[in-house]
């Protein structure tokens, strides 16, 4: 994991310096006279090497935990990572809460009746979301349920935790949406399997109703391959909530991360991808370790 975080700090680094624009003339603006550029420059390390800018911020980053100070603001980045990251992480978590509960009956029916008109349409439907795009899948709900319906808001963050799942109900969804029929296609093949497999066959044999096979000897095994895939997803879940909470306008990290690039806050937008490679690393690391829960076998 170290190696792999070097490298995408690094990647990170080297492509924020090659984005046109200047922090210092952004900052400015119409009074970014040559004499104001070099000030700014100096106070904020951008007259040094890079190799010594990046080499000040990892060694900070590993050090301390230190990510630097933002050129917009002038307060420390981890400040304003930690103001945001608890509406991205209730984001990612109720995403992934909609997306099972869709997924796993889904899933199952779909096994269960497979090469029947049900089993049809539960591949058929699911997939019509998957191709919309996620801005595109997000006005459709906003029209729906705030605009006719009026049951949830059209954007914001609220003030009071019930506000902010009520808020982040329709931006949860949208993610869901792209995200649970891969799940759903990918549990109705892994549950195929296992219901042909000889230790079910024997359990049924044995006279074991259908739905103590499917939840004791069934859902158990098949559900291996889903949490693999969900690690494989972090990537695409962190993606999505960049697009979903710009057009939402939730105050989390990925808004907080295209407002960074605007402003070419370079200390920020290093932290964040940084923080986004962790995330995905972590989430492959918890997928292995959760296989030995599930599975004997691989304790063995």
């Amino acid at each position: 994991m170290i190696p792999v975080l070097l490298l995408v700090s690094i990647g990170a680094f080297a492509m924020i310096h090659l984005v046109p624009g200047d922090p210092a003339r952004i900052r400015l603006g119409l009074e970014a006279t040559p004499a104001r550029v070099a000030r700014i420059h100096r106070e904020m390390g951008l007259d040094q090497p890079i190799l010594t800018q990046y080499w000040h911020f990892i060694s900070r980053a590993v050090g301390s935990f230190d990510f630097g100070t933002s050129f917009e603001t002038s307060q420390p980045v981890s400040t304003e990572i930690g103001q945001r990251v608890g509406a991205s992480l209730l984001l990612v978590g109720m995403s992934l809460l909609f997306s099972l509960l869709m997924a796993v009956p889904l899933g199952i029916i779909a096994a269960v009746r497979r090469r029947t008109v049900v089993d049809k349409a539960i591949q058929v439907l699911p997939t019509l979301t998957m191709v919309m795009p996620s801005f595109w899948l997000a006005l459709l709900l906003v029209e729906l349920f705030s605009l006719r319906l009026r049951l949830l808001p059209t954007s914001g963050y609220g003030a009071s935790f019930p506000e902010h799942l009520k808020s982040l109900v329709l931006p949860a969804v949208t993610m869901a949406l792209g995200l649970f029929p891969i799940l759903v296609r990918l549990l109705r093949s892994s549950v195929i399997e296992t219901l042909q497999s000889e230790h079910v066959e024997a359990a049924r044999a044995r006279g074991l109703s259908e739905v103590r096979l499917l939840t004791k000897h069934v859902l158990r095994n098949s559900v291996i391959s889903t949490v693999t895939i969900l690690g494989l997803l972090a990537g695409l879940l962190l993606s999505l909530t960049v697009v979903v909470e710009q057009i939402f306008s939730i105050p989390g990290l990925g808004s907080l991360l295209v407002s960074s690039v605007g402003r070419r806050d370079l200390p920020v937008v290093s932290a964040l991808v940084l923080l986004f490679g962790a995330a995905v690393l972590v989430s492959s690391l918890i997928t292995d370790l959760a296989y030995a829960l599930l599975d004997p076998r691989v304790r063995l």
